[in-house]
């Protein structure tokens, strides 16, 4: 399947550019505002078919941005001390960013080319997927912009972090669109869609139950600390100990 191939390229990305991306995140913004921009002209037809090729895998179905978020999402279920969270955890919010600005160019082409159709008669399938990518979108920008590190600086750590677990919402809402969109041509036993159906829900069923399980664990492993602190005197809240 076209995804899992891009995603494998993409994780392998993710790693192998890590420090560039940690020391010149703008560079990266920068040539995510290309790619949107090189893909809105590429679909008024003023790029060659050679170019807009790549760019229609890439960027017409988002399975870049797509791809990403499926990292960002993973980084989350690692243990802290691993290898793999070591290494991608300081870019997280630079993957996010970039994911983000992927997928604007993406749901303005989209919701652009419905946008004529709304007075007609559009699908139950449609309109709920349009429902839910206006809702992805507002969430896209709310998250997106609370990501960069100038911003998250101005807000309060307690309050950056409620805003940011509408994260979790905003994935669901990314494998309810995709279902959506799926759904049709699924229904009618189409192959490509019926193994996208598949993969998709493997990816985020996994999500789920190994974030689950990584917030349980890190739960156990904080309460073990303060019982640990507490049966020694040591004082959480002032870092004094009673003995």
């Amino acid at each position: 399947m076209t995804f899992l191939m891009v995603l494998a390229v993409t994780v392998a990305a993710c790693l192998a550019l890590r420090t560039p991306l940690h020391k010149w995140p703008v560079a990266f913004y920068v040539l995510a505002v290309a790619a949107d921009v090189a893909y809105v002209i590429g679909v008024e037809g003023l790029l060659p078919r050679v170019v807009m090729g790549p760019l229609t895998l890439l960027m017409g179905k988002c399975v870049l941005s797509l791809a990403l978020f499926v990292v960002v999402m993973y980084i989350g279920v690692f243990a802290k001390g691993s290898k793999v969270h070591q290494w991608l955890k300081p870019v997280r919010s630079e993957l996010s960013i970039i994911a983000c600005i992927l997928a604007c160019g993406h749901m303005a082409v989209y919701l652009g080319s419905y946008a004529p159709r709304l007075g007609g008669t559009l699908g139950v399938n449609v309109v709920s997927a349009l429902v839910v990518a206006l809702a992805l979108l507002v969430l896209l920008l709310v998250l997106g912009v609370t990501s960069f590190a100038f911003v998250k600086r101005r807000m309060r750590t307690d309050s950056w972090k409620r805003l940011q677990r509408w994260a979790y919402v905003f994935f669901g809402l990314v494998y309810v669109h995709l279902m959506l969109m799926l759904a049709p041509a699924a229904s009618q036993g189409g192959e490509a869609a019926v193994a996208s159906v598949v993969v998709y829900t493997v990816i985020f069923g996994a999500y789920a139950v190994l974030r689950v399980r990584r917030a349980l664990v890190d739960r156990r492993a904080v309460a073990a600390v303060g019982a640990l602190d507490a049966a020694s005197g040591f004082d959480l809240e002032t870092g004094d100990c009673a003995v």
